[in-house]
This record gives C-alpha cells, structure tokens and sequence, in this order.
C-alpha cells in the first residue's frame, strides 16, 4: 500500500518513538485536580489546541488535529459530560467563567489530553486508505478500440474512451458519496487526453500521512480480431517484475539495506494488487453471471499498473468488437452494473484492508 514510502519501512522505528511519548506522558502527568485550575491561553498551552466559543449557549470546542471536545461552562467544583468527536461522553469537571476569565481544572485538561494523546498514538498505527485514484482509459485524439455492429437492424459505434469515461465518472461519485473522509480523484472528466506519464504523476504525488494509503484502478474495453472473443477480465502487476518502490531519499539513507526494504514494499504493493483485483473480479462475476464471460485474473506490466508506486489494477470490462459484448457496453443500465460491480469490489477492498490494519473507515 503506497504511504509515505518510508512509513511502512520505518515502522519499527515509529513505534519505539511513539511508546516513548506515551510513557514520558504517562509518568509526567498534570498536576491533580484539586490542586490548581488554568486559563484558557494556558489550557491551549498545555494542550497545542485551538478554541472555540459559544458565547449564546456559554460553551466552547477545544480541538487538536482534528479531533473534538465539546463541553458545557457551569460553577466550581460542578461536573458534567463533555462530548469527544461526537460519539463519546466524558464525564468531567466543568471550566468555570469568574470575573470574565474562564478557568479549566485540572482533571479536565489532564483527561483532555490523555484522549488526544491516545487518538494521536492510534492513528499513527491504524493504516487506512485515504485515496482512490479512477482512470479512465483514452480520451481525446486516442479513442482506444472502436467498432460497427448492427444489432436488430440498428447501428451502434463502440467508442473505448467514451465507455470507460461513462463507467468511471459513475464509479466516481458512488466513491465520493460513500467515502466523504477520503480524497476521490478521477484523471480525466471529459473528453480530454491525459497522457500515461500524466495519470501516474498525479496519482504518485498525492499528499499522504505516514499512516495513509491510495489505490488505482484503471478502466478500458477489449478489442479482438476474433469477432467472438468476449468477456471481463482484471489486470495487475506481473509478480516477476522487478521495480523501485522505495523513494529516492531511503535508498540514500539506508543504503545498506535498502534492496530489502524495496523487495518488502514491492511485494506488499504485488500482493494488494491481488487481493484488490480479486474483490473487483469476483463482484463482476456475481453481477453479470452468465450474461457476460469472466475471462479471469491476469498478471501483465502495463504501463500504469508499473509505473504506479501503490496497489493497482486495470479492469477490462468487456470486447467493442463482439456484437453481444457491444450491447452490453452501449446500454446505460449495463454501464451502471459495471460501475456498480466495481466499486463493490473497491469497498470490500477497503473495509478488508482497514480493518486489517486497524484503521476505521472515513464512510
């Protein structure tokens, strides 16, 4: 799974860093509760935290990285739950407002801070897929395969890009709707000619985490001088193809070791590829069942499946040159069930991997 490449070889090192933190905060704690209160400045001190405040309701949000702790102002010594990420109560003791100044005990900043510390230490660990990268295959002056058929005395043209445009932008906001949390990106939205070079880049230099992955699926139709051939198929990196994976700055860095690190990360990305084509292929299967041929799992080096330093697959969804195939690919409720079929194996791909690792999936 591309993450910051390093992130998964230097995972080890991660996790003695993190464990360090944690004890050194866990043996120096706040000062107890009864002992003293802080203010606001020296609370968002203390925690690295912004404020908010509900001057109406008198009650206020402290947030660190993203994360959330909603609670009510009352008197001394009084305590009430505060809400973390809208999903847990905390029971605590209330900041109190005197003279205009708001105080926050003690106790409240200590537990405050031990949540975010905890969600901090979490998602350090918890790899979850924070990208999906669709592309449709052409576009522009490459139309990819066409073809002519005339089918109960109608004619029909088969376009490649046109069909594998129509069938990704479904797939893209299926995608964006499930996955709001998620970056959902598309390499083309209309007729336009991204080239191969173009697609890879922009999917490789999406901004990651540490602990943030991306997956890649790229979507064609087939071609045959055999007019009857006909069928799906899912593509992905040949195992035997060798390829650097690791970035340019762990080579120099860990140059010792650094052919191990690169065969470690290129046989995690070979084996997702799998894992990742085999959901997509077997959900193709189960939704077009005998109407359309499953041809099975291939393993090749096309180019964006090379080229790109995370888990990839291509998805040839069926033949422009079989009459039976063209149907299929020029009715938009079939185009749907290929969409549909697809994104259902990208999520049975996601929730398997992010549960796997630990992660919590952003639906």
């Amino acid at each position: 799974m591309r993450t910051k490449t390093r992130s998964r070889c230097m995972g080890v090192i991660r996790l003695v860093t993190a464990m360090m933190f944690y004890f050194i905060a866990a043996v120096n704690p706040l000062p107890a509760a009864e002992t003293a209160a802080r203010t606001l400045q020296q609370t968002l001190t203390a925690l690295n935290a912004v404020f908010y405040w509900d001057s109406l309701f008198q009650s206020g949000m402290i947030s660190v990285n993203g994360h959330n702790v909603v609670f009510n102002t009352g008197q001394h010594g009084q305590r009430d739950y505060a809400l973390y990420d809208n999903s847990r109560l905390l029971d605590l003791p209330v900041p109190w407002i005197n003279k205009g100044v708001l105080y926050f005990p003690e106790e409240f900043i200590v537990s405050v801070r031990s949540i975010f510390e905890n969600s901090a230490l979490n998602e350090t660990f918890n790899f979850k897929i924070a990208a999906i990268m669709i592309d449709p295959g052409h576009g522009g002056k490459d139309t990819g395969a066409t073809s002519n058929h005339v089918i109960k005395g109608k004619k029909i043209n088969v376009v490649e890009k046109d069909i594998a445009l129509a069938v990704s932008k479904d797939l893209y906001s299926k995608l964006k709707t499930a996955f709001p949390g998620k970056k959902i990106l598309i390499s083309r939205t209309g007729d336009t000619y991204p080239s191969l070079s173009d697609r890879i880049a922009m999917a490789n230099s999406v901004p990651l985490r540490d602990n943030e992955a991306i997956i890649y699926i790229s979507i064609h139709a087939n071609a045959s001088f055999n007019k009857r051939a006909r069928g799906f198929e899912v593509w992905f990196l040949d195992p035997r193809h060798d390829r650097m994976v690791i970035d340019k700055n762990t080579a120099k860095e860990y140059k010792e070791i650094a052919p191990i690190l690169n065969d470690i990360l290129q046989e995690e990305f070979n084996r997702e590829s799998g894992q990742l084509a085999a959901f997509i292929y077997q959900e193709m299967k189960e939704s077009f069942g005998s109407s359309l041929p499953a041809r099975g799992m291939k393993a090749e080096d096309f180019f964006v499946v090379r080229k790109a330093l995370m888990p990839s697959v291509l998805v040839e969804l069926a033949f422009v040159t079989n009459p039976d195939d063209a149907v299929l690919l020029t009715n938009a409720a079939s185009l749907k069930k290929f969409s549909d079929s697809i994104y259902k194996g990208i999520m049975d791909f996601v929730t398997m991997f992010e549960k796997m690792s630990g992660g919590v999936s952003s639906q």
